[in-house]
């Protein structure tokens, strides 16, 4: 059978796409990049999964994830967040995580940013992903985690709002980690990042920022600037040496 890339639908002239099509990661985004603007789809171990339509659940929870790791990456230099970026993760790997948090290039971070027809991508994995699910809860916490796991997202964070719970894997070591006694999912690839997670659910601001500043006023945070600080340095100096 002829894959969906070769496909045409009968309205358009643009290639379709469907869940469940199996194709690498560049035959996947030529298609991607001919589909209309508001299409969602992504790659995950070679299987195409289209995004279905958002509920409220989603919509509602999402912003406050979103508040922390932002008011996180804002803080930071040299971090930034990506709200459903595209991800070249491998070559049978494309998602379009609902969040993800890297560490800049220059400032050692492991993914790059590449330019492809006007568009700007993260090619390789961001250190820390979040992802909202509801009706694509086992695909998730499932195929997705392995492909996160595969392809070396060192941190992976699922927010279930059905389940009104936080699953949160350090998937260095392929772990599932639990919070604090009080409550707080306490961050490992981004020291200072906290996040209260019966705030996240309640839809907290002040609990939730609250928290966040006790992280932000650690020792570990303060040595993680401070790591961020020199690498970035150095690389500066390298490229002035070597122009």
């Amino acid at each position: 059978m002829a894959s969906s890339a070769m496909r045409k639908t009968r309205q358009t002239d643009y290639p379709e796409l469907l869940t469940g099509d199996r194709m690498t990661r560049e035959e996947f985004h030529r298609a991607y990049e001919q589909m209309p603007e508001k299409f969602k789809a992504e790659l995950i171990e070679g299987v195409v999964y289209v995004a279905s339509p958002l509920g409220i659940e989603h919509g509602t929870d999402q912003p406050f994830l979103s508040l922390v790791v932002t008011a996180y990456a804002g803080r930071t230099p040299g971090v930034q967040i990506c709200d459903n970026t595209t991800v070249f993760l491998g070559d049978d790997a494309e998602p379009q995580p609902d969040l993800s948090l890297r560490v800049l290039p220059e400032y050692g971070g492991r993914s790059r940013t590449v330019r492809k027809k006007k568009k700007s991508y993260i090619s390789g994995p961001p250190e820390w992903i979040g992802e909202v699910a509801h009706s694509s809860r086992a695909i998730d916490l499932h195929l997705k985690k392995l492909s996160y796991l595969r392809n070396h997202v060192q941190e992976y964070l699922v927010m279930c709002v059905e389940e009104r719970e936080l699953r949160w894997f350090d998937l260095q070591t392929d772990e599932e980690l639990k919070p604090d006694a009080d409550g707080i999912f306490r961050m490992r690839s981004f020291p200072g990042l906290w996040i209260h997670a019966e705030g996240l659910f309640a839809r907290d601001y002040f609990r939730l920022m609250n928290a966040l500043e006790q992280g932000l006023g650690t020792p570990e945070y303060a040595a993680f600037v401070k790591k961020l600080a020199g690498r970035h340095s150095r690389k500066k100096k390298k490229h002035q040496t070597n122009p």
